[in-house]
């Protein structure tokens, strides 16, 4: 490379050349009358004629010629190159972006043009300190129509995500959008978010699926690599979305569970249970049901449910509607702060964290006596007596009392045998969810003496926070950075944002129970003064408990 004197006029523009976009008016102004003031301050690059030519092309600076015939200069100084193998299609490209970022039709024309003289895009990338996912991205935009290409050489690009969209379209298509939504005098400016929604289709991604290859193969799905989407994730995608979705139902006929079922799901996603079927939102049990069904992105998704037990059929018909007094009128009733979908959803955390507590927290035996006690005097537990009766509890609670038999059916067992069955009893007995299984304020007393408290799930979710009313919400707030806002879900996501990396417990959700109602329990439970209930023997006489009986009752417990 030498430098030497040249005619500016003498000089021929490279057709290949990697800028093709031209500048603005006002840069070429600009440079103009530096060059008038200062004169070129770095040469242009020239190379010699290949082919029998003895002229001279450039190579790299063909504004600064421009300018400077313009500037009316006889003779200007030039870097004299010897001609590469590319015919300088690398040197130029590099030179170029040194000095201003070239714009991605310009870049994609320069890589065009390269991999047309057999440059690798390996190579491409190492010269250019670029990853080999760029260029790709780049050489996607040979599949954009032409008009569209140079109007964004203009200055005025689309977005990654609508460039995708467009790229990602077939040129037939791309030409009908663009008929209606190309720039004109009057507005020059185009809309590429329109342009973007006319070439939208639904993309079912590979990372959604929950069939194999087989299925793949079955259904004659071709995954499509989405280059602009993040690296670090799986981004292939297919827009056969009924292939992909029937591919997606045949994997959940072939993976159902024992009791699950294959729902619908509604406009917004959720799934559509059977008829009065209660949904689990905490652990579920061996008695629960499943539910698979299919989200708004084609995603498997799984919830468990269960049917209230059917009811027996009552002897006498008729409903109490008649003899109550007619309606004289209907009072507007304030939303509480949590709906009804809260108290179920409640319940169902206080269980299950009233259940683990019951099997990991440390409770002395005394206590465990206690609770067992307060466990049979639950709602939902009925006992026959000794009189006969009509029993209607639960059944599979003898199995924790048949752990303390021996092989000849005598009573022998140890203290840690005695502590698992008690537990074991306790989880099956108490229940805080809102059905007939509720054990009333008795098992809210339980977790609040084992602390079940300590168990609950982090309730700052979006699925719990929507049953909250706006009041309540705005209390949430509170010994928090969120600031309540104009709108319920604005500040509902900001709560479920502050409380990803946080627990949040709502307080009517903690096990104590309230005074009040503490008070009216036990004042409506206490004993009388004559001592314990009457029994009934089997002829229907009452049996008053005499106090020699009382006084064997002290001695046993002493």
């Amino acid at each position: 490379m030498h430098l030497m004197k040249v005619d500016p006029r003498a000089l021929r523009e490279n057709p290949d050349r990697a800028r093709q976009t031209k500048a603005t008016p006002q840069a070429d102004a600009l440079l103009l009358a530096t060059i008038k003031a200062v004169g070129i301050v770095q040469p242009p690059v020239i190379t010699p004629e290949t082919g029998g030519g003895n002229g001279y092309i450039i190579n790299a600076g063909h504004r600064r010629v421009r300018q400077a015939i313009a500037a009316g200069l006889e003779e200007i100084d030039v870097l004299v190159a010897d001609a590469s193998n590319d015919n300088g299609a690398m040197r130029s490209m590099v030179e170029n972006i040194a000095r201003e970022p070239l714009n991605p039709v310009d870049q994609w024309r320069a890589i065009e043009r390269l991999v047309a003289l057999a440059w690798t895009e390996e190579a491409i990338a190492i010269a250019l300190a670029l990853n080999v996912r760029r260029i790709k991205q780049l050489r996607l935009l040979a599949n954009v129509l032409p008009a569209m290409l140079d109007h964004m050489a203009k200055g005025d690009m689309p977005d990654e995500r609508q460039l995708r969209t467009i790229a990602a379209a077939s040129l037939d298509e791309q030409k009908e959008v663009w008929k209606k939504h190309k720039p004109s005098k009057g507005d020059p400016q185009v809309s590429w978010w329109s342009v973007a929604q006319g070439l939208q289709k639904k993309r079912m991604y590979a990372r959604h699926a929950s069939f194999g290859d087989d299925l793949v193969q079955a259904y004659g799905i071709e995954w499509v690599e989405d280059l602009f989407a993040p690296a670090d994730e799986d981004s292939r995608y297919t827009t056969n979305v009924e292939a992909f979705l029937g591919a997606q139902q045949e994997w959940m006929a072939n993976n159902l569970p024992k009791k699950g079922i294959i729902a619908e799901s509604t406009n917004w996603g959720e799934v559509k249970l059977p008829p009065k079927a209660e949904r689990v939102h905490g652990k579920p049990t061996k008695s629960d049901c499943t539910a698979m069904y299919l989200d708004r992105d084609g995603r498997v998704q799984s919830v468990h449910y269960r049917m209230p037990e059917p009811r027996k059929a009552k002897g006498k018909a008729g409903s109490d509607s008649d003899s109550t007094a007619d309606d004289v009128g209907v009072v507007a009733k304030t939303r509480p702060d949590v709906t009804r979908k809260g108290v179920e959803m409640i319940g169902d955390f206080r269980t299950d964290a009233l259940r683990e507590a019951l099997g990991r927290a440390p409770i002395e035996d005394d206590t465990l006596m206690a609770l067992l006690i307060l466990a049979f005097a639950g709602q939902n537990v009925s006992v026959t007596t000794g009189s006969g009766g009509v029993y209607y509890g639960h059944s599979r609670l003898a199995k924790h009392a048949a752990i303390l038999f021996d092989g000849e059916g005598k009573l022998a067992f140890d203290m840690d045998t005695l502590r698992v069955a008690a537990r074991s009893m306790l989880v099956d007995v108490f229940s805080c969810r809102e059905n007939a299984t509720n054990s009333g304020i008795v098992a809210r007393i339980a977790g609040a003496t084992v602390g079940a408290d300590g168990f609950l799930p982090n309730m700052g979710t979006d699925d719990f926070l929507s049953c909250l009313a706006r009041p309540a919400l705005e209390v949430s707030c509170k010994d928090t950075p969120v600031l309540p806002r104009q709108r319920v879900k604005d500040t509902r996501a900001a709560l479920v944002e502050h409380f990803k990396e946080a627990r949040f417990v709502h307080p009517s959700a903690l096990f104590a129970p309230d005074a009040t109602a503490l008070g009216a329990w036990l004042s409506s439970n206490a004993p009388s003064e004559d001592g314990d209930e009457a029994d009934e023997d089997a002829d229907g006489a009452t049996a008053e408990p005499s106090d020699e009986d009382g006084e064997a009752f002290r001695e046993a417990a002493e």
